[in-house]
């Protein structure tokens, strides 16, 4: 007979992420957990690899970026070692693991798996809206940027030649990245999400254009 091992609970993976900045906190990880659940369900994806995938997508992030490696590709092998260790079958362990290595915005490898499609827009979706304005400034302010650059100032073309501008700003981040997420997203129900937030978070940055211009 073959025992399954049990889910990962809610506080054992909370223990992973100590330290993380309020950007990538455990808090991200509930927020795109919660979204991630409402998508598998709407989609028919398998709930216990998403759940399991979005709760690991983000461990060891911290010493990633300190280190200059792609996090997801990190997290994915130490997902491995830990689910190996816990005794999951080499396919499941695999499903989950190919999630997180492929929850990246600009890097590969692409979502292949329904449950890798839905981590990936759940993830993406709590970029855009309310809280990717927040998690915006919030990185910019953690990391000495400017509030503002005029939009008409960012020059995409250059961005997507050689990476991030030192002069980088959360408009910046608006025009080269948050405002293509809803474009990028490949559940039905993520793209459906994703219309709100969109709007919501263009009008805001449009409108904190115009005021700092002083037309409003």
């Amino acid at each position: 007979m073959v025992i399954r091992p049990e889910p990962l609970a809610i506080d054992e993976a909370r223990r992973l992420y100590t330290g993380a900045d309020s950007v990538h906190d455990f808090d991200h990880i509930l927020r795109v957990l919660t979204l991630a659940e409402r998508i598998a369900r709407a989609e028919g994806a398998d709930l216990e690899v998403v759940r399991t995938a979005t709760l690991l997508h983000d461990w060891g992030r911290a010493e990633a970026d300190a280190a200059g490696q792609n996090h997801a590709a990190v997290a994915a092998a130490r997902a491995q070692a830990y689910l190996s260790a816990r005794g999951h079958l080499p396919a499941w362990i695999e499903a989950v693991v190919h999630a997180i290595a492929a929850h990246r915005f600009r890097v590969a490898p692409e979502p292949a798996t329904l449950e890798a499609q839905v981590l990936f827009d759940a993830d993406k979706l709590d970029a855009i809206g309310a809280i990717g304005i927040a998690r915006a400034f919030a990185y910019g302010g953690a990391h000495q940027q400017r509030l503002w650059a005029p939009m008409v100032a960012v020059d995409l073309a250059r961005w997507e030649a050689n990476g991030d501008d030192t002069a980088h700003t959360p408009v910046h981040e608006f025009v080269v990245k948050l405002s293509r997420i809803q474009e990028r997203l490949y559940t039905n129900e993520g793209r459906a999400i994703a219309q709100e937030r969109h709007r919501y978070m263009e009008a805001f940055y449009h409108r904190l254009d115009a005021e700092v211009q002083g037309l409003l």
